[in-house]
């Protein structure tokens, strides 16, 4: 089959999928946080962990799942209180970080390994309602049921790859040199601000509305 007959589905996908990927939330707040905190290898490594993550939201839409979690307020629920639990214990281990290590890039680069890098984006993505509810909506509402599965996973690369490079972009902003300085000199206030960001995140999502 050609993609072409395809092409609204995908351009309606892929549209949606630029708005959702730019717009503020868990992920970006903790892309931001790797950054600053561990250096542009850390944000990267974790950029890409959300991109991995990604799938996992793919395989389950594309396996029908997305509709029985779509009608299912319990399920949705526990998903969205694990995220909740985790945003929140990350933002209270930033929050009463107590390392006063200058953070110049190649002290940095040591401090998350890029394996752990990659399981805190990973974790991040797949615990995020936002992105729970996105995928809810593109395979329930925008994608056919009739539209094959090797078209289905085009838009899963889409999506993954748009992640992926955009967060990058963001990791790659804010492990400048010169907001890295500025950093220095206001750590621990910044430290305070991300953490309680992070955990206003996760009570903001554990009072949102199911629907």
């Amino acid at each position: 089959m050609d993609i072409l007959n395809y092409l609204p589905e995908l351009i309606s996908v892929s549209i949606i999928a630029v708005f959702m990927v730019i717009s503020p939330g868990a992920d970006f707040v903790m892309i931001t946080r790797n950054s600053l905190f561990y250096g542009r290898s850390c944000g990267l490594y974790s950029s890409l962990g959300i991109g991995l993550a990604i799938w996992i939201h793919v395989a389950y839409s594309i396996a029908g799942l997305a509709i029985i979690i779509s009608k299912s307020i319990l399920l949705f629920s526990l998903i969205k209180y694990l995220g909740v639990a985790y945003l929140i214990y990350i933002g209270y281990k930033t929050f009463t970080s107590k390392s006063d290590l200058e953070l110049k890039n190649e002290v940095k680069e040591v401090r998350l390994s890029p394996l752990s890098a990659v399981k805190l984006g990973f974790i991040t993505n797949v615990l995020n309602p936002k992105t729970t509810l996105f995928f809810l909506s593109i395979f329930t509402q925008v994608v056919n049921p009739n539209t094959p599965i090797w078209v289905q996973l085009i838009y899963g690369l889409i999506i993954s790859s748009a992640h992926i490079l955009w967060f990058s972009l963001v990791s790659l902003f804010f492990s400048h040199p010169s907001l890295v300085d500025k950093f220095n000199l206001h750590k621990q206030k910044i430290e305070k601000v991300v953490g309680s960001v992070l955990m206003a995140f996760g009570v903001k999502v554990a009072i949102a509305s199911n629907s």
